[in-house]
Order: structure tokens, then C-alpha cells, then sequence
């Protein structure tokens, strides 16, 4: 079973683990490192259930604040290739060395979003992104 089908399944059936089941399924992944679900909370995001190797210190950024905060006031995927070089960039891990983060919108707004790290550089591609706008589409509903 593909990961879209089994956070297909995950959201049809619901329940409050919903989210975190759905961050295991993504670590499987091979080239993504750290998988969290932060939620909109006011004006800041708010680290929820997350997978990885280690925990961020970043357990809430302000929206606007970084590459996390970016996608949240846009709503818009953000990729970037080398963190190294983007200045947005709030360092989690001296590992990591790329990162997509996506909007979860819920009833026209953002009500969080999925944010991977990967230890390969320009890890993330079409696939991924295509792969997590729609898990994101799946998890809307289970954001608040």
C-alpha cells in the first residue's frame, strides 16, 4: 500500500491519532528525516505530533517567521534545496540539509502544516509535493 493510500485510510476512519499516524506513515519515506504537523494556534504555529530522530527546538514559530512561518501567511508550498543558503532558514538539526514545508488548509483558511526536513540536499521534488498537497487536502479536517 502506497503512503497516500494508508493516510487515505487514516482519514476515513479519523480518531484523535489521526495526525500522528499519519507523521509515521510519511517518516517512512526514505529521504524524510524529520516529518512534524504544526497547527495554526492564534498567530503562531505550534509543534504537534512528530517523527524523527530528535526533537526541534522550535515547538512555535511566529506565522510570517522563517521557511515554516513563510507557508503559513502565504498558504503556499514552500521547497528549499539548501537551507544553508536560504536565510529564512530556522536551524533545527545540523543535519538537515533541505526542507518542505506544506499549508493545511481547513474551510478556506491555514490551519497548519507539514514540515519535513531531509538530510540529502534537493531532496524534495514534483512527487513530494504533489504527495503532501494532497495528505494535506486529507488532514484538514483533523487540524484543530
Amino acid at each position: 500500500m502506497s503512503t497516500l493510500e494508508t493516510i487515505e485510510r487514516l482519514a476515513e476512519r479519523g480518531g484523535a491519532d489521526t495526525l500522528q499516524e499519519a507523521v509515521e506513515a510519511l517518516q517512512e519515506i526514505e529521504h524524510y528525516s524529520w516529518v512534524g504537523i504544526y497547527l495554526v494556534d492564534g498567530d503562531d504555529l505550534v509543534l504537534g505530533p512528530w517523527r524523527g530522530p530528535q526533537a526541534t527546538e522550535h515547538v512555535r514559530i511566529p506565522v510570517g517567521q522563517g521557511v515554516c512561518g513563510a507557508a503559513a501567511a502565504s498558504g503556499e508550498t514552500e521547497i528549499v534545496d539548501d537551507v544553508n543558503a536560504d536565510p529564512r532558514y530556522l536551524a533545527c538539526f545540523a543535519s538537515t540539509r533541505s526542507e518542505i514545508v506544506v499549508p493545511i488548509a481547513h474551510d478556506g483558511r491555514v490551519v497548519g502544516e507539514i514540515d519535513i526536513d531531509s538530510d540529502r540536499p534537493a531532496a524534495f521534488g514534483d512527487e513530494d509535493r504533489e504527495l503532501l498537497e494532497r495528505v494535506a487536502v486529507l488532514l484538514g479536517p483533523f487540524c484543530h
